[in-house]
């Protein structure tokens, strides 16, 4: 399940319990006061007054799991009336996974994913860019990849992406996804930079980022041509 961003005043804004009600959305069943509370290192009194202003919000659901010995032990999931942000349910994320894990991963169809993906990047990148470097770098900053763009001494321009957006995704199917932004990547080139080439797309451990972009024929931007 998605999270909205909450309003300042709504009971998700409070950041350990925007944790809690995500990880009971990912888990997917009841769990205990202390599996949560173990889960997200956590003391299990302060996660028990957490997930009790969650109940009364109507985000979750308690009910009394009997135990063998002693008192029946509480247990917490997502209520099925549950309106985060007082909207709707949305899950995107897991529609994502979904999808990726079900596309082949052959020749002919990766070409499709990039064909695709080229034409999505023409439609996202920004119109009227002071240069190439700022669109990319806000293209890129924009689908949360947190980019770092340098420039070699041979004049290749680099973009290191230290977050990357889609790591569940890739973990389902890393050269559909990769693949898919490989095309991204060169459409937004196509429109800040028609004569800009791809040279190098490298992509890294999702939990780890820092996919390499290489690319020849960007312009610096005029600033530095000055200071130069």
């Amino acid at each position: 399940m998605d999270l909205p961003v909450a309003d300042p005043d709504d009971v998700l804004a409070q950041a350990t319990r925007a944790r809690l009600f995500t990880l009971l959305g990912d888990l997917g069943r009841p769990a205990g006061t202390e599996e949560l509370a173990k889960r997200l290192g956590l003391h299990p009194n302060g996660v028990r007054l957490h997930l009790d202003r969650l109940l009364e919000a109507g985000l979750v659901v308690r009910r009394r799991a009997p135990q063998p010995r002693g008192r029946p032990r509480d247990e917490w999931s997502v209520s099925a009336e549950a309106l985060p942000g007082g909207e709707p349910p949305q899950a995107y994320g897991d529609l994502a996974r979904w999808l990726a894990r079900a596309f082949p991963s052959i020749p002919s169809r990766l070409r499709d994913v990039e064909r695709v993906g080229r034409e999505i990047g023409r439609e996202i990148a920004p119109a009227g860019a002071p240069s190439t470097e700022d669109g990319l770098r806000d293209t890129m900053t924009g689908l949360g990849f947190q980019p770092l763009l340098e420039r070699g001494e041979s004049g290749r321009l680099s973009c290191s992406l230290r977050n990357c957006p889609y790591r569940n995704s890739v973990k389902e199917n890393r050269e559909v996804v990769c693949t898919l932004h490989r095309g991204i990547t060169r459409g937004v080139l196509d429109v800040l930079e028609p004569s800009a080439r791809l040279v190098d797309f490298v992509p890294n451990d999702p939990d780890i980022a820092g996919c390499l972009i290489e690319m020849e024929g960007v312009p610096a931007p005029r600033d530095q041509d000055a200071s130069a």
